[in-house]
């Protein structure tokens, strides 16, 4: 099945989730993207192992669809061999900081003297700019430093999400300016740097409270699981579980009351708006617990919903991986892998009518390293002396 980007070659020396993940979003799409790791493994790898190999849960999610070149980069023939690799590739992608970057000859400068219509899409911590572009960072830094740890859990007790949302929403952001420069590129015949970082990315999502913070109209405070921006909307125990119950909007206030047989709460001047209902949401969070009692958690749910209310589950892990809610059935992946049990993998997000590609499994350390040069013009004798040298 041919993607909307075949053709378009790909070198990832992407770590962890920001570049890596970036570098499968293209390879969805039909790109042949090759993963470029030292002989030994890179620690993404093996983070979170579920496999006979010992490849990571993050690994797996993050490089289906990839082929695997083992390379010694820092060593001379390591770095010919880089220089040739990119001289017949489109795009590179990596996350380094400026001067890790530099250090591995993967700065924008240093590519388009190779290549000068390249595309180099790199993630930072913090940027490339400012006094800051130098330091490392996960997503956790980005979470803290752009203010959504302080508004997240109770006053006194700030708590990051567990899993890593700024990391692929740092991927997303680069994969869709990579996407951009591609098509700039068949439109000009130039290249581009795309930019993204984690603290960038966790600032957009902030931003609207950085707004009412600036601005004076607002200083925000945490509250739990509570919506401080419309109610009720929060986290409900039943009497078997929790569930979440979001209303936002006027529409969807009067129909929660009427079916919980609270019209008078419609004219109550303290819940006559989103905002109004947030600041008051303590009250209808009371409210709200109340009618939950005696009731189970899926038959909230369902009641709920038959009224066109938002809500769902809180399920555990083990609940999703039973195919609670058909989750696992209709968005889960088994794939193969080898010497072990088929991995449930869950594909990109965003897929095409047309032009999307299924993924073959992530590769093996090093599994592709002869077939990725031959490709990139390398001869068998050229081929048999880097694995001889333990170049590759």
């Amino acid at each position: 099945m041919t993607g909307v980007l075949d053709g378009i070659r790909v070198l990832d020396f992407g770590r962890w989730i920001a570049g890596p993940y970036c570098a499968h979003i293209l390879a969805s799409f039909g790109a042949d993207v090759v993963r470029v790791e030292r002989p030994r493994g890179e620690d993404d790898r093996y983070l979170m192992p579920v496999t006979a190999h010992g490849e990571g849960a993050q690994f797996l999610q993050c490089n289906g669809g990839k082929r695997a070149l083992s390379l010694a980069m820092t060593a001379p023939e390591g770095r010919d061999v880089m220089r040739r690799l990119i001289a017949r590739a489109d795009v590179v992608v990596a996350n380094y900081s400026p001067n890790a970057l530099k250090h591995f000859g993967l700065d924008y400068e240093t590519l388009t003297g190779i290549r000068a219509d390249i595309i180099l899409a790199t993630a930072s911590a913090f940027g490339t700019d400012g006094p800051m572009a130098e330091r490392i960072g996960f997503d956790g830094v980005g979470q803290a430093v752009s203010g959504a740890i302080y508004l997240t859990g109770e006053p006194g007790a700030p708590y990051r999400a567990a899993t890593a949302p700024i990391d692929f929403s740092t991927s997303l952001s680069l994969a869709y300016g990579t996407l951009a420069a591609i098509i700039g590129r068949m439109r000009t015949g130039e290249g581009a740097h795309v930019e993204a970082s984690l603290v960038g990315t966790s600032l957009n999502i902030t931003n609207q409270i950085l707004m009412e913070e600036a601005t004076g109209f607002r200083h925000r405070e945490p509250t739990g699981n509570r919506s401080p921006m419309s109610g009720p909307s929060d986290i409900f125990r039943a009497s078997d579980g929790w569930f979440i119950m979001q209303v936002i909007g006027q529409k969807v206030f009067e129909r929660w009351c009427r079916l919980i047989g609270r019209e008078d709460l419609v004219a109550d001047p303290r819940f006559a708006s989103d905002d109004l209902r947030g600041e008051n949401g303590a009250e209808l969070t009371r409210i709200m617990q109340d009618w939950c009692e005696g009731r189970s958690r899926d038959d909230c749910v369902r009641i709920l919903s038959e009224a066109n209310i938002g809500c769902g589950p809180v399920l555990a892990p083990s609940e999703v991986c039973d195919d609670a809610l058909g989750l696992r059935s209709t968005f889960l992946h088994e794939v193969p892998f080898p010497g072990s049990d088929p991995v449930p993998i869950v594909p990109p997000p965003a897929r095409l009518s047309r032009g999307s590609v299924p993924l073959d499994r992530p590769p093996l350390l090093g599994e592709h390293s002869e077939a990725v040069l031959a490709d990139y013009g390398f001869t068998v004798d050229e081929i048999a002396a880097l694995r001889a040298g333990g170049t590759i």
